[in-house]
Protein backbone atom coordinates (compact mmCIF):
# COMPACT_ATOMS: atom_id res chain seq x y z
CA UNK A 1 0.00 0.00 0.00
CA UNK A 2 2.82 2.36 0.92
CA UNK A 3 4.56 1.58 -2.39
CA UNK A 4 1.38 2.43 -4.33
CA UNK A 5 1.07 5.71 -2.44
CA UNK A 6 4.69 6.49 -3.23
CA UNK A 7 4.16 5.79 -6.94
CA UNK A 8 1.09 8.02 -6.94
CA UNK A 9 3.03 10.85 -5.29
CA UNK A 10 5.84 10.47 -7.82
CA UNK A 11 3.37 10.61 -10.70
CA UNK A 12 1.70 13.71 -9.26
CA UNK A 13 5.09 15.38 -8.80
CA UNK A 14 5.99 14.56 -12.40
CA UNK A 15 2.64 15.92 -13.61
CA UNK A 16 3.16 19.08 -11.57
CA UNK A 17 6.59 19.55 -13.12
CA UNK A 18 5.21 19.18 -16.65
CA UNK A 19 2.39 21.64 -15.94
CA UNK A 20 4.78 24.22 -14.50
CA UNK A 21 7.00 24.01 -17.60
CA UNK A 22 4.02 24.34 -19.94
CA UNK A 23 2.48 27.29 -18.08
CA UNK A 24 5.87 29.02 -17.89
CA UNK A 25 6.36 28.73 -21.66
CA UNK A 26 2.83 29.99 -22.24
CA UNK A 27 3.41 33.06 -20.06
CA UNK A 28 6.78 33.78 -21.68
CA UNK A 29 5.25 33.41 -25.16
CA UNK A 30 2.37 35.66 -24.13
CA UNK A 31 4.80 38.38 -23.07
CA UNK A 32 6.72 38.08 -26.36
CA UNK A 33 3.46 38.20 -28.32
CA UNK A 34 2.31 41.22 -26.32
CA UNK A 35 5.49 43.07 -27.27
CA UNK A 36 4.96 42.42 -31.00
CA UNK A 37 1.18 42.91 -31.12
CA UNK A 38 1.47 46.21 -33.02
CA UNK A 39 3.43 44.60 -35.86
CA UNK A 40 1.01 41.66 -36.02
CA UNK A 41 -1.98 44.01 -35.99
CA UNK A 42 -0.62 46.03 -38.92
CA UNK A 43 -0.05 42.84 -40.92
CA UNK A 44 -3.59 41.58 -40.24
CA UNK A 45 -5.33 44.81 -41.30
CA UNK A 46 -3.08 45.81 -44.23
CA UNK A 47 -5.55 44.49 -46.84
CA UNK A 48 -8.72 45.40 -44.96
CA UNK A 49 -10.90 47.86 -46.92
CA UNK A 50 -12.81 49.21 -43.91
CA UNK A 51 -11.70 51.28 -40.96
CA UNK A 52 -11.54 49.75 -37.50
CA UNK A 53 -12.75 51.81 -34.57
CA UNK A 54 -12.40 51.42 -30.82
CA UNK A 55 -15.17 52.55 -28.51
CA UNK A 56 -13.07 52.70 -25.39
CA UNK A 57 -9.65 52.02 -23.87
CA UNK A 58 -10.72 48.54 -22.78
CA UNK A 59 -11.06 47.45 -26.42
CA UNK A 60 -7.41 48.32 -27.07
CA UNK A 61 -6.15 46.15 -24.24
CA UNK A 62 -8.58 43.39 -25.30
CA UNK A 63 -6.98 43.30 -28.76
CA UNK A 64 -3.52 43.12 -27.22
CA UNK A 65 -4.55 40.24 -24.97
CA UNK A 66 -6.39 38.38 -27.72
CA UNK A 67 -3.55 38.51 -30.27
CA UNK A 68 -0.91 37.73 -27.64
CA UNK A 69 -2.95 34.74 -26.44
CA UNK A 70 -3.21 33.24 -29.94
CA UNK A 71 0.54 33.62 -30.40
CA UNK A 72 1.19 32.05 -26.99
CA UNK A 73 -1.08 29.09 -27.77
CA UNK A 74 0.68 28.46 -31.10
CA UNK A 75 4.11 28.49 -29.45
CA UNK A 76 2.99 26.43 -26.45
CA UNK A 77 1.36 23.59 -28.40
CA UNK A 78 4.62 21.73 -29.29
CA UNK A 79 5.88 22.32 -25.73
CA UNK A 80 2.65 20.91 -24.28
CA UNK A 81 2.88 17.92 -26.63
CA UNK A 82 6.48 17.32 -25.55
CA UNK A 83 5.54 17.46 -21.85
CA UNK A 84 2.69 14.98 -22.39
CA UNK A 85 5.08 12.72 -24.28
CA UNK A 86 7.67 12.90 -21.50
CA UNK A 87 4.97 12.13 -18.92
CA UNK A 88 3.75 8.97 -20.70
CA UNK A 89 7.19 7.96 -22.02
CA UNK A 90 7.98 5.51 -19.16
CA UNK A 91 4.86 3.50 -20.08
CA UNK A 92 5.78 3.28 -23.78
CA UNK A 93 7.76 0.58 -25.54
CA UNK A 94 11.05 1.56 -27.16
CA UNK A 95 9.62 1.63 -30.68
CA UNK A 96 6.55 3.57 -29.47
CA UNK A 97 8.81 6.22 -27.94
CA UNK A 98 10.37 6.99 -31.32
CA UNK A 99 7.08 6.80 -33.21
CA UNK A 100 5.15 9.13 -30.89
CA UNK A 101 7.96 11.69 -30.79
CA UNK A 102 7.31 12.42 -34.47
CA UNK A 103 3.82 13.67 -33.63
CA UNK A 104 5.10 16.75 -31.80
CA UNK A 105 6.23 18.85 -34.81
CA UNK A 106 3.13 17.64 -36.69
CA UNK A 107 0.88 19.14 -34.01
CA UNK A 108 2.53 22.54 -34.42
CA UNK A 109 2.40 22.45 -38.24
CA UNK A 110 -1.25 21.37 -38.28
CA UNK A 111 -2.19 24.13 -35.85
CA UNK A 112 -0.57 26.69 -38.15
CA UNK A 113 -2.22 25.00 -41.13
CA UNK A 114 -5.63 25.28 -39.46
CA UNK A 115 -5.05 28.96 -38.72
CA UNK A 116 -4.00 29.56 -42.32
CA UNK A 117 -7.02 27.66 -43.68
CA UNK A 118 -9.41 29.63 -41.51
CA UNK A 119 -7.76 32.99 -42.23
CA UNK A 120 -7.05 32.71 -45.96
CA UNK A 121 -9.96 30.49 -47.07
CA UNK A 122 -12.91 30.59 -44.67
CA UNK A 123 -12.62 34.17 -43.38
CA UNK A 124 -12.58 35.97 -46.78
CA UNK A 125 -15.41 33.83 -48.10
CA UNK A 126 -17.73 34.47 -45.15
CA UNK A 127 -16.71 38.13 -44.75
CA UNK A 128 -17.44 38.84 -48.44
CA UNK A 129 -20.80 37.13 -48.12
CA UNK A 130 -21.81 39.18 -45.08
CA UNK A 131 -20.61 42.47 -46.58
CA UNK A 132 -22.46 41.63 -49.78
CA UNK A 133 -25.71 41.35 -47.83
CA UNK A 134 -25.36 44.93 -46.61
CA UNK A 135 -24.01 46.47 -49.82
CA UNK A 136 -25.98 49.59 -50.74
CA UNK A 137 -27.83 49.50 -47.42
CA UNK A 138 -25.23 50.36 -44.80
CA UNK A 139 -21.99 52.26 -44.40
CA UNK A 140 -19.61 49.56 -43.21
CA UNK A 141 -17.54 50.39 -40.15
CA UNK A 142 -16.22 47.77 -37.75
CA UNK A 143 -15.08 48.11 -34.19
CA UNK A 144 -11.72 46.45 -33.67
CA UNK A 145 -13.15 44.24 -30.93
CA UNK A 146 -15.97 42.91 -33.13
CA UNK A 147 -13.71 42.37 -36.13
CA UNK A 148 -10.98 40.50 -34.30
CA UNK A 149 -13.58 38.52 -32.37
CA UNK A 150 -14.95 37.46 -35.76
CA UNK A 151 -11.45 36.58 -37.01
CA UNK A 152 -10.89 34.53 -33.88
CA UNK A 153 -14.08 32.54 -34.45
CA UNK A 154 -13.10 31.85 -38.06
CA UNK A 155 -9.55 30.66 -37.37
CA UNK A 156 -8.96 29.16 -33.91
CA UNK A 157 -11.65 26.42 -34.18
CA UNK A 158 -10.02 25.21 -37.41
CA UNK A 159 -6.55 25.37 -35.88
CA UNK A 160 -7.73 23.14 -33.02
CA UNK A 161 -9.72 20.74 -35.20
CA UNK A 162 -6.81 20.35 -37.63
CA UNK A 163 -4.97 18.69 -34.72
CA UNK A 164 -7.52 15.85 -34.67
CA UNK A 165 -5.65 13.39 -36.96
CA UNK A 166 -2.37 13.64 -35.05
CA UNK A 167 -4.06 13.51 -31.64
CA UNK A 168 -5.97 10.44 -32.79
CA UNK A 169 -2.78 8.75 -33.96
CA UNK A 170 -1.02 9.51 -30.68
CA UNK A 171 -3.90 8.23 -28.52
CA UNK A 172 -4.12 5.10 -30.68
CA UNK A 173 -0.39 4.46 -30.38
CA UNK A 174 -0.55 4.53 -26.56
CA UNK A 175 -3.69 2.38 -26.46
CA UNK A 176 -6.24 4.92 -25.20
CA UNK A 177 -8.48 4.70 -28.28
CA UNK A 178 -8.74 2.55 -31.40
CA UNK A 179 -10.38 2.93 -34.84
CA UNK A 180 -13.35 0.77 -33.83
CA UNK A 181 -14.27 3.24 -31.07
CA UNK A 182 -13.98 6.13 -33.52
CA UNK A 183 -16.26 4.34 -35.96
CA UNK A 184 -18.87 3.72 -33.25
CA UNK A 185 -18.74 7.40 -32.28
CA UNK A 186 -18.93 8.61 -35.89
CA UNK A 187 -22.57 9.77 -35.83
CA UNK A 188 -22.05 11.65 -32.55
CA UNK A 189 -18.81 13.18 -33.87
CA UNK A 190 -20.56 14.24 -37.06
CA UNK A 191 -23.29 15.92 -35.06
CA UNK A 192 -20.75 17.87 -32.98
CA UNK A 193 -18.74 18.91 -36.06
CA UNK A 194 -21.86 20.04 -37.93
CA UNK A 195 -22.93 21.97 -34.83
CA UNK A 196 -19.52 23.69 -34.71
CA UNK A 197 -19.73 24.56 -38.42
CA UNK A 198 -23.24 26.00 -38.10
CA UNK A 199 -22.24 27.99 -35.01
CA UNK A 200 -19.21 29.72 -36.53
CA UNK A 201 -20.71 30.46 -39.97
CA UNK A 202 -23.47 32.79 -41.22
CA UNK A 203 -26.97 31.33 -41.43
CA UNK A 204 -26.85 30.16 -45.04
CA UNK A 205 -26.55 26.64 -46.40
CA UNK A 206 -23.54 27.23 -48.65
CA UNK A 207 -21.31 28.59 -45.87
CA UNK A 208 -22.37 25.78 -43.55
CA UNK A 209 -21.63 23.21 -46.26
CA UNK A 210 -18.21 24.62 -47.16
CA UNK A 211 -17.10 24.60 -43.52
CA UNK A 212 -18.72 21.27 -42.59
CA UNK A 213 -17.14 19.20 -45.38
CA UNK A 214 -13.49 19.79 -44.32
CA UNK A 215 -14.36 19.00 -40.70
CA UNK A 216 -16.04 15.69 -41.60
CA UNK A 217 -13.13 14.92 -43.92
CA UNK A 218 -10.72 15.47 -41.04
CA UNK A 219 -12.64 12.98 -38.90
CA UNK A 220 -12.55 10.34 -41.65
CA UNK A 221 -8.82 10.92 -42.11
CA UNK A 222 -8.42 10.47 -38.35
CA UNK A 223 -10.17 7.09 -38.51
CA UNK A 224 -8.01 5.94 -41.43
CA UNK A 225 -4.78 7.01 -39.71
CA UNK A 226 -5.93 5.38 -36.47
CA UNK A 227 -6.39 2.10 -38.38
CA UNK A 228 -2.85 2.29 -39.75
CA UNK A 229 -1.35 3.01 -36.32
CA UNK A 230 -3.49 0.32 -34.67
CA UNK A 231 -2.41 -2.37 -37.18
CA UNK A 232 1.26 -1.43 -36.78
CA UNK A 233 0.86 -1.54 -33.01
CA UNK A 234 -0.70 -5.00 -33.20
CA UNK A 235 2.14 -6.27 -35.43
CA UNK A 236 4.77 -4.90 -33.04
CA UNK A 237 3.07 -6.49 -30.06
CA UNK A 238 2.76 -9.84 -31.87
CA UNK A 239 6.42 -9.70 -32.83
CA UNK A 240 7.43 -8.92 -29.24
CA UNK A 241 5.38 -11.86 -27.96
CA UNK A 242 7.03 -14.20 -30.47
CA UNK A 243 10.48 -13.02 -29.41
CA UNK A 244 9.59 -13.64 -25.76
CA UNK A 245 8.29 -17.13 -26.57
CA UNK A 246 11.38 -17.83 -28.67
CA UNK A 247 13.63 -17.01 -25.72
Amino acid sequence: MAEKDLNLIEHLEELRKRLIITVSIFLLSFIIGFIYVEDIYKWLVKDLDVKLLVLGPSEIIWIYFMLATVIAIAITIPVLAMQIWLFVKPALLENEVKATLAYIPALFLLFLGGLAFGYFVILPMILDFLLGLGEGMFETTFTAEKYFGFVLNMTVPFAILFELPVVTMFLTSIGIINPFVLQKLRKYAYFVLVLIAVTITPPDFMSDFIVTVPLLFLYEISISLSKIVFKRKQRREAKSEQEVIGE
